[in-house]
């Protein structure tokens, strides 16, 4: 593993400040972290002025103990951030001073073309970082787009908040702090399982645990440069980054096929509970 995905706003600043300590300056490491989400008088909000993106990097850079980021992104900004012009200018003056290596957005999860669009238009930028997975398939008419015009592509969101595990039932339970309490519903992952049945039938033909075959389809796209696969404890490490192969091209037609028709209503719902 030599790439780390980190925004400001997680932990306030703290995982950033453990890249920092654990990191530091190591050139072989890539790492990309995020702005413009913010927190405060303990509500969190946006901020997509020049000022405040010019500071945050110098704030970042601090934390991350680094001399240059490589890769910042825009977190989040629609298109009446984008539209202002500032945050666009900010990026481009952190790009002329080094401060930064390459530049782009993290797309918006449920709506991603208009900002995408105004990149690819406008050349602005180098990449995406999008949602990509079995149930959500709507960034893929972004990828040959993205591709033709040179723009890398990260997929986050890789395996649903865990639900493409396929280890949560309807009995599960989360904890109130949980965000997982308001996202994955009893109606969510009752309906998600039963959508995903003949997708899941694959890991027979494969011989592989149903994350090694949620993490294989995203792979099986060219257009895709890497994943953020939600990792969180040690044995997530070696789950979430061994067993991966090459899906047949006709086993994924099948995946796209039934994300254009029985997973639309689960992604109904999905989008609901936001």
């Amino acid at each position: 593993i030599n790439f780390f995905d980190t925004a400001d706003i997680y932990g306030l600043g703290h995982s950033e400040e453990l890249l920092g300590k654990t990191i530091g300056n190591k050139k072989e490491i890539i790492i990309a972290t995020k702005v413009g989400n913010v927190s405060r008088n303990d509500q969190f909000t946006v901020d997509y002025s020049k000022e405040y993106i010019l500071s945050a990097c110098e704030a970042s850079l601090k934390r991350l103990k680094r001399n240059v980021i490589d890769y910042y992104q825009l977190h989040s900004s629609r298109m009446q951030h984008l539209q202002k012009g500032e945050c666009i200018a900010a990026m481009q003056q952190l790009e002329q001073q080094c401060k930064i290596k390459y530049r782009g957005i993290s797309l918006n999860t449920f709506d991603p073309s208009p900002e995408a669009d105004l990149f690819i238009q406008s050349k602005i930028g180098n990449g995406f970082q999008l949602v990509l997975n079995l149930l959500n398939q709507k960034t893929l008419p972004l990828l040959k787009s993205s591709a033709e015009n040179g723009y890398g592509i990260i997929v986050r969101m890789a395996l649903q908040f865990g639900l493409l595990t396929g280890k949560f039932d309807k009995d599960v339970s989360f904890s109130a702090n949980d965000h997982r309490k308001n996202r994955l519903t009893k109606e969510v992952i009752d309906a998600s399982n039963n959508a995903l049945n003949s997708v899941w039938a694959l890991c027979k033909k494969y011989n592989c645990s149903k994350t090694q075959l949620a993490l294989s389809y995203i792979l099986s796209y060219p257009e895709i440069s890497t994943i953020i696969a939600g990792i969180r404890t040690a044995e997530q490490v070696q789950l979430n980054t061994t067993g991966l192969f090459q899906l047949d091209r006709d086993d994924r037609s099948m995946i796209e096929n039934l994300g254009a028709t029985d997973f639309v209503q689960v992604m109904e719902l999905i989008q609901k509970q936001g």
